[in-house]
């Protein structure tokens, strides 16, 4: 049986640091435009306690998504050592595309994966390169669908990147804008006879009755902003409660589906959205077994790179893998789950044997 294996990863971390007293003096407003009675030291604080975010990272001004999705993509290369001529696919995650600094239009022509390609200069035609949209779960479904092209015998060596630049898209009058940072994480998903590692199982759902805009683009909270220049919005509590719920179910069929025993799960890379959510995931996903939350079983990065999206499982992934996220390592052997949620609303879930 044909199994699929990341063979090499690689991250970038923007270098311009933005912590959460950069927002003092931030004029925040409720979504009818009025302003908060309580003073932004405040806010801040109670925004820090649920997110677990001090801050954030952003990109340089000259960088776009497909430049930071190229430097990931260049040392996921160099770390599995193979010529990016012999890939067959890269699929690249986003959800804007390239927004210049100070931009109200994302650019997605050509596709940011084909930017990357040119960027690597790779001249075979046969390496087929597409973007994929998929809300923050974006990643881990690219490296679900170069699974299945490889299951499949029309690929042998798959790039999957994730890459976003947030900071370009949240609207400064909204407290949400906090949340979101930029960052791009990739890897090298290939083709492997070892029945002993790479993907056991994966499982993915969309849900869009009610759930279809919990997040959406909408006009800034600043009422005397143009109407029409649109940005990202999130109801954020219909979020929490879908995901604390849905998330950790999707979890389970996918480890249950893999026929491993939630015990030899080592790692949990989650979707860095928010701490206390993220917690909550986990906490009620070893209650489905009936199992307690081993201690660090659970890597956090959102700390000090807050949420990039389609960025944090792979640059979480890179950083643990590469050890540099103190207290956290993954061995050979180790059983990992990775898992995100997202616009959509999206669920995806990936068991993983190293």
């Amino acid at each position: 049986m044909i199994l699929s294996k990341i063979t090499g990863t690689g991250s970038f971390i923007p270098s311009i640091k933005k912590e959460n007293n950069d927002f003092l003096d931030t004029h925040f407003l409720n979504e009818d435009g009025s302003g908060f009675s309580l003073a932004n030291d405040v806010i801040i604080e109670k925004f820090k306690n649920i997110t677990g975010i001090a801050e954030r990272r952003y990109a340089k001004p000259e960088y776009k998504t497909s430049d930071i999705a190229f430097f990931a993509a260049e040392k996921a290369i160099k770390d599995a050592a193979i010529n990016a001529e012999e890939l067959d696919y890269i699929i690249l995650a986003h959800n804007f595309g390239d927004v210049k600094q100070g931009a109200i239009q994302g650019d997605m022509l050509p596709s940011l994966a084909t930017r990357v390609k040119f960027r690597l200069g790779i001249e075979n035609p046969n390496c087929v390169a597409y973007d994929i949209l998929f809300g923050c779960p974006g990643w881990v479904e690219g490296v679900i669908q170069a699974q299945a092209f490889i299951k499949a015998g029309i690929a042998k060596k798959c790039l999957v990147i994730g890459a976003e630049t947030l900071s370009r898209v949240v609207d400064k009058f909204d407290r949400d804008s906090m949340i979101y940072s930029d960052g791009a994480g990739a890897c090298i998903v290939e083709e492997t006879e070892d029945q002993a590692s790479g993907i056991m199982s994966h499982a993915t759902q969309t849900f869009a009755k009610d759930e279809a805009y919990f997040l959406h683009f909408g006009k800034s909270f600043n009422n005397q902003e143009d109407e029409n220049v649109r940005y990202i919005k999130m109801y954020g509590r219909k979020i929490y409660e879908f995901a604390i719920t849905h998330v950790p179910a999707a979890m389970k069929t996918a480890l249950d589906k893999s026929g491993i025993d939630i015990k030899d799960v080592k790692k949990i890379f989650i979707h860095q959205a928010n701490e206390k959510m993220d917690e909550a995931i986990v906490k009620r996903f070893y209650r489905l077994f009936k199992s307690p939350v081993p201690e660090g079983v659970m890597p956090m990065t959102i700390h000090e790179l807050g949420n990039s999206s389609v960025a944090t499982v792979p640059t979480l992934l890179d950083l643990v893998l590469k050890g540099n996220v103190a207290n956290q390592e993954v061995n050979k052997g180790d059983v990992v789950i990775l898992a995100s949620v997202g616009a959509g609303m999206n669920i995806n879930a990936i068991v993983y044997r190293f």
